[in-house]
């Protein structure tokens, strides 16, 4: 176990030590941070390693296997109907908990935080329960989403424009560190459990599906509440000026996020129980393992989160402040931001983690980060072309998604349900606490509306990847077909001329037979 942790510390320094040096070098080059906001994003670059690296051990021991039991239990229960219902319950109840979730409803303070996170619950748990009927009755994950996302745009005509860029942000960050590694497992093991020839494409679609209920839910509202209350509520640490209350702070925040972590966790480790109780057989072994597991998970994402809010959002409003002053080099700068910060989210690590599991290799972890590291950077570079221009996010979102589900009818199906994984994937827990303020603080600095104009680079975070992992896609899907017709090709001229030889050999041998 301690060997496991070492490579975890060596993965999460490798992902976030970068990102930290580019904020360190853009600081340096213009207008100083702060001493002690410094001081505050060190501590937490140190705080995002350490954390990362015990939530991704905890989360390999504890909640992947407790996702990967219940999808092997699920398929035993006789009843079809409780089997819905059960899925639609796991749904709502991991979702309410969602850490990123919590952020998103201080961002809308027209809609009660109450109102906000049950109905973005319930969106999630009915798209859960249609996820898992397209896997049981093998729909194609294509149709469904064009469907989804052509109803998604038009109750988006309908809706203020005000809440039009939150309710794309709310469909990334509700697939929070927590809910990818439980539900990937889930469909990964329902898919195996089912079994057919396109387990491994039915393994995956089902975070891309979720993701399409809070955007819904957040757009339906906006219909019923009134958008001139709308505004977002950043809450940066203020009065930071020696190390006690340097320290304080940190103590102070992390003491809360400890209690928001654990009621996240509770679902799950109520889930695990029922199982339990109900049959579910596990060695001593294993068992303790997913309750050191569960604790691992507790204290890493509670650390990570830590680092992420109190060290990370004060640096990220900073640089977002001063980046109008870069003029023309704010967009290379966005673009190398972008290409970093994907490397900081431990969801994505899940995900690509996974990815490589169950396709056996042939779609790597190096190939799935390169490709939602080129996302992201594309993605941030036209979130701030956007706010800079101060255009509606309908010109970017549009031509995206229309490109996006025009690929899925080009692109293997395995492609497609990773590439909508990705998106929601993408846009986590930093893009929520690091991105956002970064885009408020450019927008502030240029005179821009901030819930119009700032709001939506969640929501591009969210969208390019599904372009990008699916021309991947493509382009794999040709490199195959090139490679099995040079090796048909070498193997027919392999068969001609051992089929020659062999009849010069036997004519040779009736010779000297003669």
């Amino acid at each position: 176990m301690f060997g496991e942790l070492l490579q975890k510390i060596k993965e999460a320094a490798q992902s976030v030590l970068p990102v930290s040096a580019i904020i360190l070098l853009l600081s340096l080059i213009t207008s100083p941070m702060p001493f002690w906001t410094l001081m505050l994003f060190l501590v937490g670059s140190l705080l995002l390693i350490v954390g990362m690296s015990i939530f991704s051990l905890g989360a390999d021991m504890a909640i992947m296997p407790i996702g990967e039991a219940v999808g092997a239990k699920l398929p035993k229960i006789s009843r079809f109907s409780l089997i819905i219902i059960i899925i639609f319950i796991i749904g709502v109840v991991v979702t309410v908990a969602e850490p990123d979730l919590q952020v998103l409803a201080k961002q809308v303070p027209s809609v009660p935080d109450a109102i906000l996170i049950t109905s973005v619950a319930v969106g999630v748990g009915f798209f859960m329960v249609l996820s898992i009927l397209r896997i049981v009755f093998q729909i194609s994950l294509a149709y469904m989403l064009v469907a989804a996302y052509l109803l998604v745009f038009i109750v988006a005509s309908f809706t203020a424009p005000d809440y039009l860029a939150l309710g794309f942000d709310s469909g990334g960050v509700t697939t929070g560190p927590v809910t990818v590694p439980f539900i990937l497992a889930l469909g990964a093991s329902i898919s195996a459990t089912k079994g057919g020839h396109s387990v491994k494409e039915d393994s995956f679609g089902l975070c891309a599906l979720c993701s399409i209920g809070p955007i819904l839910a957040v757009l339906i509202m906006g219909m019923f509440f009134d958008p001139s209350t709308s505004g977002h509520v950043f809450t940066p640490v203020e009065g930071v000026d020696n190390v006690w209350k340097l320290a304080t702070a940190y103590i102070r925040e992390g003491w809360q996020l400890f209690q928001e972590v654990l009621t996240v966790l509770f679902p799950i480790v109520l889930i695990f129980i029922i199982l339990k109780l109900t049959g579910f057989k596990t060695s001593k072994t294993v068992l303790m393992r997913i309750i050191f597991g569960l604790i691992y998970t507790l204290f890493g994402l509670t650390v990570f989160l830590t680092g992420v809010n109190v060290g990370f959002m004060p640096a990220g409003m900073y640089i977002g402040s001063i980046a109008p002053s870069f003029g023309w080099l704010l967009i290379p700068l966005s673009a190398v931001i972008g290409f970093f910060i994907v490397y900081t989210e431990p969801a994505v690590h899940m995900l690509t983690k996974q990815v490589e599991e169950l396709t056996s290799g042939a779609i790597s972890r190096k190939t799935m980060m390169t490709g939602l590291s080129i996302s992201v950077s594309l993605a941030v570079v036209l979130a701030v072309i956007r706010i800079i221009t101060s255009t509606g996010i309908w010109y970017f979102l549009v031509p995206c998604y229309a490109l996006a589900l025009l690929l899925t009818f080009f692109t293997p199906g395995i492609f497609t349900a990773i590439a909508f994984d990705s998106g929601g994937v993408a846009a986590g827990t930093m893009a929520a606490a690091f991105m956002l303020p970064f885009a408020v603080g450019i927008c502030e600095g240029v005179g821009g509306n901030i819930i119009k104009d700032a709001f939506g680079i969640i929501a591009m975070v969210a969208t390019m990847p599904l372009i990008t992992i699916q021309c991947i896609g493509i382009i794999y899907n040709q490199y195959l077909r090139r490679r099995q017709a040079m090796d048909s090709a070498i193997s027919s001229t392999w068969t001609a001329e051992s089929t020659a030889a062999w009849e010069t050999d036997a004519e040779a041998d009736t010779e000297r037979a003669r």
